[in-house]
């Protein structure tokens, strides 16, 4: 499983990089989804979202799934590159399968850093 130092996770399995303001699925949750099928930005550029607001929609052969936004602020960018590829969620879920680009006004106090993340997700099984 692959859980980059440099970014913030939630125990819905979002990440979120606070720096650039870009947030995805995990590759934890893409791995449970299986095959990625379909991607839906639930929000405009733009928009305000509080925490815990819905921000996209994911759908795999396997099942559907709510994203939700991991910090307060305003969406500057949605990755209109998922419409087409949104397998790319499933083999570069940190990278180009970002999902939408927030400018940041706050950040959840449930965010868990990579270790916390990791041993969160072990204690799953």
């Amino acid at each position: 499983m692959n859980i980059p130092a440099n970014l913030m996770y939630t125990k819905k399995d979002e990440w979120v990089d606070l720096e650039s303001g870009k947030m995805g699925i995990t590759d934890f949750a893409q791995g449970q989804l299986s095959d990625i099928v379909f991607v839906e930005a639930l929000v405009d550029v733009d928009d305000d979202v509080e925490i815990g607001g819905e921000v996209a929609s994911v759908e795999s052969v396997k099942a559907s799934a709510e994203v939700y936004a991991p910090v307060s602020g305003t969406v500057v960018a949605i990755n209109e590159g998922l419409e087409d590829e949104p397998e790319v969620i499933n083999t570069d879920p940190y990278g180009a399968g970002w999902l939408v680009q927030f400018e940041v006004s706050e950040q959840s106090d449930e965010l868990m850093d990579a270790a916390a993340y990791e041993a969160y997700c072990n204690g799953r099984d």
